[in-house]
């Protein structure tokens, strides 16, 4: 275990630790301390207090001496060189023509050295710039690049809820912050809405988002044990009715009660209903029988009002292959070369030899046409023509 103080060297900065020795300090004295920049003049923030080892950075430095009025008029005095350094320096940066923004300027406390911050879109050579900075200050020269958070944290200003910026009156770092974050608390995911005058996204969008994602691992919870199902049948305080749509973040449901209408209501305050599976078989049996009549009642008719269709004959039943009415007269063809005599019967017969014995042959000789002529006959042909004409001459 350490004693330790926290110091602030800013007025929104960081807090570092810093061992108490045999010294009396209290929360709100100013101290002196020795840093990695040399000896600087600093705020005590929060007050002696027992930390872990593993809380601090070993070895632990300790208080110099408590601050004085020599040294607080000697801070004064650093912050007037500061506007004339930086008046200086900007100076210098329009005579080299460098593409950078000249934010602040910092004096330690014993002069050793000045740290002049600057913003610019890409690396800057200022290695020149270095050099004049030097020769007019005649001490140690630090330029250091920050991003446009840091810029906001130094300079200062009002925010869109009207109140000075987080980071320059509190905040001691940046936390990241993702538009996760606005999506989870369903903010307005408009870029003018949800971001800072530093064009990035405010620092507020961090301080309740562990609130709303534990409410929503609580949701979660809940919604699995009493959430309605889509469709179900559920009892609420205006009758029964059916679900319709889920909300799940306002924990609410739409439903359709039975008398057409249309209520929202929450969770708690819905029971959820077991279908009768008896019911359910009755239902689904009377569709099936208003299903067969309405099929009944829409079966086509046959062509001519004749009534139910006979039997169609099996082959090989000799004389009771007919088919229909059509069939059953006497005049009527049966097949094509069967005329049925006086006794019903047809003249056609087969002879032993299995052959087909016609007693009549009133059909037409077929036409034979050149595809069925043998080459021969084909070249017969071409001496004289089909009509009667005389051969060709050559």
């Amino acid at each position: 275990m350490q004693t330790v103080i926290g110091v602030r060297f800013k007025q929104a900065g960081k807090i570092y630790y810093f061992g108490v020795g045999s010294m009396e300090i209290a929360q709100g004295d100013d101290v002196i301390v020795e840093t990695s920049r040399g000896m600087e003049f600093g705020h005590v923030a929060l007050g002696p207090r027992e930390v872990e080892d593993s809380e601090v950075t070993l070895p632990l430095k300790a208080v110099e001496r408590k601050a004085t009025d020599e040294d607080r008029a000697r801070v004064a005095d650093n912050r007037a060189k500061e506007k004339e350094a930086f008046r200086i320096c900007e100076e210098k940066i329009a005579a080299r023509e460098l593409e950078m923004k000249l934010v602040s300027v910092e004096y330690t406390f014993d002069v050793s050295k000045i740290i002049f911050y600057f913003t610019a879109d890409g690396r800057i050579d200022f290695r020149e710039l270095v050099k004049d900075l030097a020769a007019v200050f005649r001490t140690r020269i630090e330029l250091r690049q920050i991003g446009v958070r840091d810029e906001a944290k130094m300079l200062g200003g009002i925010g869109c809820c009207g109140r000075p910026l987080c980071c320059a009156t509190f905040l001691g770092d940046f936390v990241p912050v993702s538009i996760r974050m606005a999506k989870e608390q369903n903010l307005s995911l408009n870029p003018t809405k949800i971001s800072g005058i530093c064009g990035r996204l405010m620092c507020c969008l961090k301080y309740e988002n562990d609130v709303y994602c534990e409410r929503r691992r609580e949701q979660s919870a809940l919604r699995k044990a009493q959430a309605p199902h889509p469709g179900g049948r559920v009892a609420t305080m205006e009758g029964d009715g059916k679900v319709i749509s889920i909300n799940a973040q306002r924990r609410s449901a739409t439903i359709l009660l039975d008398d057409s209408r249309t209520v929202v209501a929450s969770w708690e305050d819905i029971v959820e209903q077991e279908e009768d599976l008896s019911d359910v078989a009755a239902l689904a049996a009377i569709a099936m029988l208003q299903n067969e009549e309405n099929g009944e009642e829409q079966r086509p008719r046959r062509r001519g009002g004749r009534g139910e269709r006979k039997e169609r004959p099996q082959r090989g039943d000799g004389e009771n292959r007919k088919k229909g009415s059509r069939a059953e007269s006497e005049g009527a063809p049966k097949r094509r070369g069967e005329r049925p005599d006086k006794g019903g019967k047809p003249r056609r017969e087969r002879d032993g030899k299995g052959g087909n014995k016609h007693a009549s042959h009133d059909r037409p000789p077929r036409r034979e046409d050149n595809r069925g002529r043998s080459r021969k006959n084909f070249a017969e042909t071409r001496d004289g023509d089909h009509e009667g004409r005389p051969p060709r001459e050559e």
